[in-house]
C-alpha cells in the first residue's frame, strides 16, 4: 500500500501522541529557538528512534526506515547539484542580471502594485528563490512605496505574491524540484501541470492589484535607477545573454529532455556566453561553479542579489531534504502515519476528498511546524498511494503539495518564510497576509479544481505508469 511497509500497528492514541510530540519538538526548535530546521529534525528523528527501541524493534529495522525514507530523495539531491551549477552559470553568463534588468524596465508610476507583482514574479522565476527576491527587488519596491506614500502592507502583499509565484514556477526553485523529484514527476511536466491552477491565480491577483493600485504622479525612482545602473555596471546585461540560455532551457523542455540534462544544457549555454563575452577566465570557472558567483559592484542590494549559486549553495537544502525524508520514512516504518490515515480512510474514497485532505495536510504542517519542505515531503509521502487508489496520477499530488504547501508558508507568522519576510521588509506577516492574494488563492483553487474534477490527470486503467490527457 505504501512505499515503506510498516512493521507495527500502534493504537490511534499512540500514533496521535507521537505525531504531536514530533511536531512539538520541530515547532519549538524552529519557532522558539529560531533555529535552522536541521537540528530540530535531528532531535525529532532521535525521538522516533527511542520510541522504536522502547517498542522492542531492532535497531536495524529502525535504521532501515531511515535509509528507505532518505533513498527517495536521491533524485532530488542530484537535481539540486545541477541547479546550483546552473544558477552560477547564469550569473557569470549574464542571464539572470539581464532578465532582472528587463523586468525593472517595466516599472512606471501607473498601476504600481500590478507592476510590483509582475516584476517580482519575473525576478522570482529568474532567481528561483522567493526569499532572495523579497530581500532584493522586494526591498527596492518597499523603498519606492515609502517615498510614494503607498501602503507598505499592500506593497508587501504584492511582493510576496510575485516572489512565490516565481519560486513556484521556476525550474531553478528547490521546492519545485523537490515536489517533482519526490513524486517522480518530470520537472517541466510538473510546472506545466501547475499552470492550471497557478495561471488563474496569477491573473486574478494581477486584476485585483490593478484595481487597488494608487495613481502615483510625483515620486522618486532613485532607488530603482540606482539598482538598474548597478546591474549595467556589472557589464553582464545584454539582450542575448538573457535570451539564449533561456531559449535553450525552453527548447529542451519542449523536447521533453530529462530535467537533469536540461539543467546541464542551460548551464553549458550560459558558460559559452560567458566566454564569448570574456566575463570569466577559464581557471576561475570550476571555482565559481562550485562556490557560486560573487558580485562586487559596491551596491549592497545588487551584490546580495547576484552573489549566489554554485554546487555548495545547495547543501543547506539537501540537508533538509535528507533529514525530512528520513523522518518521514521512520514515521511510516513505525506505522504512525499509516495508522492516522487509516482512521480517516472512510472519508478518502472520492477524488475531491483526497485532494482536499492532501491540501489541508500541507497547510496544517505549515501552520504547526512552519516548514515548507516538510509540508511538501510528508504530504507527498502520505498521500501518494491514496491518489493512486482513486486513479489520480502523481503530478496531481505534486501540484497540490505546492499549491497548499510552498505558497502558504509566508502566511504563517512563525514560519521560516514569514519571519524572514517580516524582518526584511519591516512589515508584519499579519499586516501583509490579507493582500498576498496569490498565496491565498492557490490552495483555494487547487481544492476547487479537485472537487470539480477539472484539470486532473488520471492513470490509464491499462497501465499504472501511463497517464491520460488532462481533463
Amino acid at each position: 500500500m505504501y512505499r515503506i511497509k510498516a512493521v507495527q500497528k500502534p493504537s490511534l492514541i499512540e500514533a496521535l501522541f507521537m505525531t504531536i510530540a514530533v511536531l512539538a519538538v520541530i515547532s519549538f526548535g524552529i519557532i522558539y529557538f529560531e533555529a535552522a530546521p536541521h537540528i530540530p529534525l535531528v532531535f525529532a528523528l532521535l525521538l522516533l528512534v527511542i520510541y522504536g527501541l522502547i517498542k522492542r524493534l531492532s535497531y536495524q529495522t529502525i535504521e532501515d526506515g531511515i535509509t528507505e525514507g532518505a533513498k527517495a530523495g536521491m533524485g532530488a539531491v542530484f537535481l539540486f547539484f545541477f541547479i546550483g551549477i546552473l544558477i552560477a552559470a547564469w550569473m557569470i553568463g549574464g542571464t539572470i542580471p539581464s532578465l532582472i534588468y528587463g523586468g525593472f524596465e517595466l516599472v512606471t508610476p501607473n498601476y504600481f502594485l500590478s507592476i510590483v507583482f509582475v516584476v517580482t514574479s519575473v525576478v522570482g522565476i529568474c532567481v528561483g528563490s522567493s526569499l532572495t527576491t523579497v530581500a532584493t527587488a522586494g526591498l527596492a519596491f518597499i523603498g519606492i512605496a515609502t517615498a510614494a506614500d503607498v501602503s507598505l502592507a499592500v506593497t508587501a502583499g504584492a511582493i510576496v505574491s510575485g516572489a512565490f509565484f516565481g519560486d513556484k514556477m521556476s525550474p531553478l526553485s528547490d521546492t519545485t524540484n523537490m515536489a517533482s523529484s519526490i513524486l517522480k514527476v518530470d520537472l517541466f511536466d510538473h510546472i506545466r501541470n501547475m499552470a492550471w491552477t497557478t495561471i488563474p491565480a496569477f491573473v486574478i491577483t494581477l486584476f485585483i492589484f490593478a484595481i487597488i493600485s494608487p495613481e502615483i504622479t510625483d515620486t522618486s525612482f532613485t532607488k530603482m535607477e540606482t539598482f538598474q545602473q548597478g546591474l549595467l555596471d556589472t557589464g553582464l546585461v545584454t539582450w542575448y545573454n538573457g535570451f539564449i540560455p533561456v531559449a535553450v532551457l525552453v527548447i529542451f523542455s519542449i523536447m521533453k529532455v530529462p530535467a537533469l540534462l536540461t539543467l546541464a544544457g542551460g548551464a553549458a549555454s550560459a558558460i559559452v556566453m560567458a566566454y564569448i563575452n570574456g566575463f570569466i577566465p577559464l581557471k576561475n570557472l570550476l571555482g565559481v561553479l562550485f562556490g557560486g558567483y560573487v558580485s562586487e559592484t559596491g551596491i549592497e542590494e545588487i551584490d546580495a542579489l547576484l552573489t549566489r549559486g554554485g554546487l555548495s549553495s545547495m547543501m543547506f537544502t539537501i540537508g533538509i531534504v535528507l533529514l525530512a525524508l528520513s523522518l518521514g520514512g521512520l514515521l511510516f516504518k513505525l506505522g504512525i502515519v499509516p495508522r492516522l490515515l487509516e482512521s480517516i480512510e472512510s472519508m478518502l474514497k472520492k477524488v475531491g476528498s483526497v485532494i482536499a485532505a492532501a491540501a489541508f495536510t500541507a497547510i496544517g504542517i505549515n501552520v504547526l511546524i512552519g516548514e515548507q519542505y516538510l509540508s511538501i515531503l510528508l504530504t507527498g509521502e502520505a498521500y501518494q498511494s491514496r491518489f493512486a487508489k482513486v486513479g489520480l496520477a502523481n503530478k496531481n499530488l505534486s501540484r497540490v503539495a505546492e499549491d497548499a504547501g510552498t505558497v502558504v508558508n509566508p502566511l504563517v507568522p512563525w514560519s521560516v518564510c514569514g519571519v524572514f519576510i517580516t524582518t526584511t521588509l519591516g512589515v508584519s506577516t499579519l499586516a501583509y497576509l490579507p493582500f498576498a492574494f496569490f498565496c491565498l488563492l492557490s490552495p483555494i483553487l487547487t481544492i476547487l479544481f479537485g472537487l470539480s474534477g477539472k484539470t486532473l490527470t488520471y492513470i490509464e486503467k491499462s497501465s499504472t505508469e501511463t497517464e491520460s490527457e488532462t481533463v
